[in-house]
């Protein structure tokens, strides 16, 4: 109990404020990315990284919980070929790109928000 509070307090002063942009905007926004999904676990530092710059970005990105989740660890072992996180799985056209490395993806996700 005590634990679970020390993490609401430590989300609550550390968690970054979301951008804010217009409605219109941000719904474009949310479709291009709704076919995003990141594949992580909870308490890895470097996913912590990679959702903090997601929540910071102000994007809707799905989380899947690779280490909790037997469907989401196998998907991540069999379609993206090895269990490591974070992983964000990008779906575009019919096209799917799995990408690794917190730096690569807090990169690519600036991008597609600029």
């Amino acid at each position: 109990m005590v634990t679970r509070f020390y993490n609401f307090i430590f989300n609550f002063v550390f968690t970054p404020r979301s951008k804010k942009r217009a409605s219109d905007e941000q719904a474009q926004l949310d479709q291009q990315t709704s076919q995003f999904k990141l594949y992580q676990f909870k308490a890895c530092p470097f996913c912590v990284k990679v959702r903090r710059a997601i929540k910071r970005e102000g994007l809707n990105i799905e989380t899947r919980d690779a280490k909790n989740n037997e469907q989401y660890r196998q998907e991540l072992l069999e379609q993206g070929g090895k269990v490591k996180v974070p992983c964000l799985r990008i779906e575009q056209n019919g096209q799917v790109q799995w990408l690794y490395e917190s730096n690569d993806i807090i990169a690519y996700l600036n991008k597609v928000a600029a």
